[in-house]
């Protein structure tokens, strides 16, 4: 009655011993069971602290990060501000360096503009001097070409002026029947204003070469002179007059001439007729005629160009007639192919399958 048969073996087991066993099985249960929760307990709790280990050091590096994170961005920040502080002295140095080199190069410029000014001023002013003497000579040359061209046929000479006579251009010595009768000493002036000086000193260049009359002849003559004047014994005139001057001047040397050597008439005589060639009354007369002279030239140019302007005008509707003949003769063509040709239009006309660039020519 104490024994039992084991359900797995078939041998009998004493009841103690199944007690006995079985409990051993269920407090050895009991304490696995136990021992599982603690060790699962501990094993929670492990993971738990080793959880709350981990976030705290995690915290504690996340916290560490973002202090050197701080600290670095405060570094950046310090280097950033003294980048810009530096950048910014470079910029001002570089600035006033940039504004002392441009100034320097300014004052540079600015003396290199003023040379040049200058040398463009002196070139300007010696190529007008030059100017200015080349075309004195230019006049100087044409005035003596007329003047041989007016007086060479009555055997008179125009010579090289002699040393130390600086002023004077043209030396005239007029001769009559191949004798030396006297002379007339040129000076010619181109420029804006009129000078008095240039009297006295051509009046003491013709008494150097013992000259019987003197001439200046000016582009711009004094005040109340119109076109010729005798003044302090020198004759003044414009290059219009110029040779009408000095043929009347020649003539007045001329006449004199002859009245010296003439017995019949006296000194009295000469000096009268002298006196009055030389007289407001003959230089009036004179004035008069050359007056004259140029209102006749004056109206020859004008019916000069009213001819021009009236023939152009006339050659123009010629040419318009001529065209609008050559025209309408070309529509004809068209019209009739077999027209006769015309001799008097002297513009071939374009024959049918001739290329239409001649046509656009037409």
């Amino acid at each position: 009655m104490n024994d039992i048969k084991c359900p797995y073996c078939g041998k009998l087991i004493h009841i103690d011993e199944v007690l006995r066993h079985n409990l051993e099985q269920t407090i050895l249960k009991e304490a696995a069971d136990k021992q599982k929760e603690e060790i699962e307990k501990i094993k929670l709790e492990a993971h738990q602290s080793f959880q709350k280990q981990l976030e705290e050091e995690k915290a504690k590096a996340l916290k560490e990060s973002e202090k050197e994170k701080n600290l670095l961005e405060q570094q950046l920040k310090k280097e950033k501000l003294e980048k810009e502080k530096f950048e910014e002295k470079i910029k001002l140095q570089a600035e006033k360096e940039a504004s002392e080199k441009y100034r320097l190069e300014r004052l540079a410029w600015e003396k290199t503009k003023a040379d040049m000014e200058k040398q463009i001023e002196d070139v300007k002013r010696t190529a007008k001097l030059g100017s200015q003497q080349l075309q004195g000579e230019v006049l100087e040359l044409d005035l003596e070409d007329k003047l041989r061209e007016a007086f060479i046929k009555f055997g008179d000479e125009f010579l090289p002026i002699p040393k130390g006579v600086e002023g004077a251009d043209i030396w005239h010595k007029v001769k009559l029947q191949g004798k030396e009768i006297g002379s007339i000493l040129y000076e010619t002036k181109r420029t804006k204003a009129w000078s008095p000086q240039w009297l006295s000193k051509l009046k003491d260049d013709a008494a150097k070469v013992s000259s019987s009359e003197a001439i200046i002849i000016s582009q711009t003559l004094p005040e109340n002179v119109a076109s010729f004047d005798r003044i302090d014994g020198i004759w003044v005139t414009n290059y219009e007059n110029a040779i009408n001057i000095a043929r009347y001047i020649r003539f007045l040397i001329t006449t004199v001439a002859k009245i010296r050597s003439s017995a019949s008439q006296s000194n009295e005589d000469w000096t009268k007729i002298r006196d009055y060639m030389l007289s407001d009354s003959f230089k009036h007369r004179m004035q008069t005629h050359f007056d004259a002279v140029k209102n006749l030239r004056d109206m020859l140019e004008t019916e000069k160009r009213t001819s021009t302007l009236r023939w152009t005008r006339q050659q123009k509707q010629i040419d318009k007639l001529d065209s609008n003949l050559v025209n309408f003769y070309a529509e004809l063509k068209d019209i009739v192919s077999n027209l006769p040709e015309l001799e008097e239009i002297e513009i071939p006309l374009i024959e049918e399958g001739e290329s239409d660039d001649q046509e656009s020519l037409l």
